[in-house]
């Protein structure tokens, strides 16, 4: 497998910042990935494993540790009405060979930027479909170096959770449960979706796709609309004007930018709507709050 020392993590994250990490391993099978997080067990290191880096804010500073990219576990495998999905297989292909071989149920996903191991812990979703809607099975790495499988129904999936995020289970496959469908209607579908999203977000900067988790009763990007926030900024760090979710990367951000523009943001909200809104991107690396 691949090694890398020091390794950038801007180059690794949507956001397109973060400081380097001291180590950067890309296993090839899910064996390889069990060995190392077993020989940093073992050590002592602190590991974390990424998939796109979607959902990720990596501090300034980058990672005082070791960095395990799940890129190449991108096994796909069709069998019936059945998909078999490596971790680190992307969510935008994933969703392209199903419509390929009239298969539905996975046109939601097809403009999440993310992987399906990503996907599955946080139970991704967009436009009132979630994984939790497809997914059957996930073959884990479980905290003690077993690796077993899990139904869907032990998952536990819920708004932006899943027993794997709850206790630290590795996803390393899934199995996902389509219907069968006409792959004109579905290309169609994807088509709609793709074109909504690119009316309604902002593409055309980087950025963690919707930065804060949706409050029950409310959405985040109304609730920041109207503390008047939309286009407020931060060193190069803006919330966005064509969606308040979003907070971008406008122009050169750092992560500290980044996250101090989200602390902003949840301080204006909850003073004017008495709301706490919670962060949906992860941190990584150490974080001086101002």
């Amino acid at each position: 497998m691949e090694v890398r020392r020091n390794e950038p993590m801007d180059k690794h994250t949507s956001f397109r910042v973060g400081g380097p990490a001291d180590w950067f391993v890309i296993p090839e099978t899910p064996e390889e990935l069990a060995g190392v997080v077993a020989k940093c067990r073992r050590a002592g290191a602190d590991w974390y494993v990424i998939g796109n880096g979607s959902n990720l804010l990596v501090s300034d500073g980058g990672f005082r540790g070791v960095i395990i990219c799940t890129g190449r576990l991108d096994r796909l495998e069709i069998d019936g009405n059945r998909i078999i999905a490596g971790a680190g297989l992307s969510l935008a292909k994933l969703a392209g060979e199903a419509c390929r071989a009239g298969l539905a149920g996975l046109e939601f996903a097809s403009g999440i930027p993310g992987s399906v191991g990503g996907a599955a812990v946080m139970n991704a979703g967009a436009y009132g479909s979630e994984m939790k809607d497809v997914l059957t099975e996930v073959t884990v790495l479980d905290t003690d170096g077993t690796v077993r499988t899990l139904g869907a129904d032990e998952l536990e999936l819920g708004y932006r959770t899943s027993a794997a995020m709850k206790y630290g289970l590795l996803i390393l496959e899934a199995v996902f449960g389509l219907d069968p469908g006409d792959p004109a209607s579905i290309r169609g579908r994807m088509e709609e979706l793709a074109a909504r999203r690119k009316a309604k977000q902002p593409l055309e900067f980087p950025s963690a796709g919707s930065t804060f988790k949706r409050p029950a009763g409310y959405f985040a990007g109304t609730l920041i609309e109207s503390a008047g926030l939309k286009g407020c900024s931060e060193g190069g760090a803006s919330v966005s004007e064509k969606h308040a979710g979003f907070v971008i990367n406008r122009d050169h951000a750092t992560a500290a930018d980044i996250l101090n523009l989200c602390h902003r943001v949840q301080k204006r909200v909850q003073e004017h709507a008495g709301v706490l809104l919670e962060m949906e991107v992860r941190l990584l690396g150490e974080f001086t709050k101002e």
